[in-house]
């Protein structure tokens, strides 16, 4: 396997790490975006397994970090707070569609992809979401966890991040109080439509498989079947005994049986639909 590096910078001030991983051998035909959601990065658990498993079936793959993640370049630590804390939905959005429109021409692989799909988590599988909504060259969409609306929040939490300009999430597997600045929300409700996840899951056109835990308790497994009503070729798989992120954690301790299964129907839906 090829790993190469890569930065870019989406606009002055912000960075874009990331990494392409490539089979040896002729370059593939096909490649795949991998997108890490909320308090997520490309190097979380098993962000670098699945890269490494969708080479091994024959794709090239780009993962990378939205700047504004919070994570700079000591690529396992939360040390850019106030850049996290500076993120919105639709500077995350900006960067995921460069990004894919990089993959399809070329400018980040040693030669243009005759197809690009999307794999995304959590909050990054919204984002997946809207990216293929509105880029027709998107071949196949896979989804693990996908939220299907970003409007997570209380009208008494609105009032008072409004009032404060900030609130504070805790991240539980670090212990840490990350900032959120009132701008995230202001983005969503000034972009509500351009936003909508579920309303844009129904212009989809890519052939798309929905993976939900059946025991998810950070994104409702109900969220999966709402996605699933609005498209009507999606198809949803449940993985029995599932958690958020499939029972895999951070430091990455090896593969689960449940992330083995969302892996190989991920696989099996892409060798479906691209040619790798």
């Amino acid at each position: 396997m090829i790993h190469l590096p890569f930065t870019r910078t989406p606009r002055a001030g912000d960075v874009n790490r990331g990494d392409v991983r490539i089979p040896d051998g002729p370059p593939p035909r096909s490649a795949v975006v991998v997108v890490h959601g909320f308090k997520g990065f490309k190097d979380w658990g098993f962000f670098p397994w699945v890269a490494e498993a969708l080479v091994g079936a024959g794709y090239a793959v780009v993962s990378f970090n939205f700047s504004r993640n919070g994570i700079g370049s000591d690529p396992g630590r939360f040390t850019e707070l106030d850049r996290f804390g500076a993120n919105t939905l639709s500077l995350e959005q900006e960067e995921l569609r460069s990004v894919v429109a990089e993959t399809l021409d070329g400018d980040l692989l040693p030669q243009r992809p005759a197809a690009v799909a999307l794999l995304g988590h959590s909050r990054g599988g919204g984002q997946a979401i809207l990216a293929a909504g509105q880029e027709e060259r998107v071949g196949a969409l896979v989804t693990w966890a996908a939220v299907s609306y970003f409007d997570r929040w209380t009208e008494e939490t609105k009032a008072e991040w409004r009032a404060d300009g900030r609130m504070w999430v805790r991240n539980q597997r670090t212990g840490e109080d990350m900032p959120v600045d009132v701008a995230l929300l202001e983005d969503f409700e000034a972009n509500r439509d351009r936003l909508d996840v579920t309303a844009t899951a129904a212009r989809i056109q890519a052939p798309w498989l929905i993976l939900h835990g059946s025991e998810d308790m950070s994104v409702w497994p109900g969220e999966a079947a709402t996605l699933a009503r609005a498209n009507a070729v999606a198809r949803l798989q449940f993985i029995v005994g599932a958690g958020h992120t499939f029972e895999a954690t951070h430091p990455f301790q090896g593969p689960t049986l449940q992330l083995e299964q969302a892996m190989d129907l991920t696989v099996a839906h892409l060798h479906r639909h691209l040619e790798p």
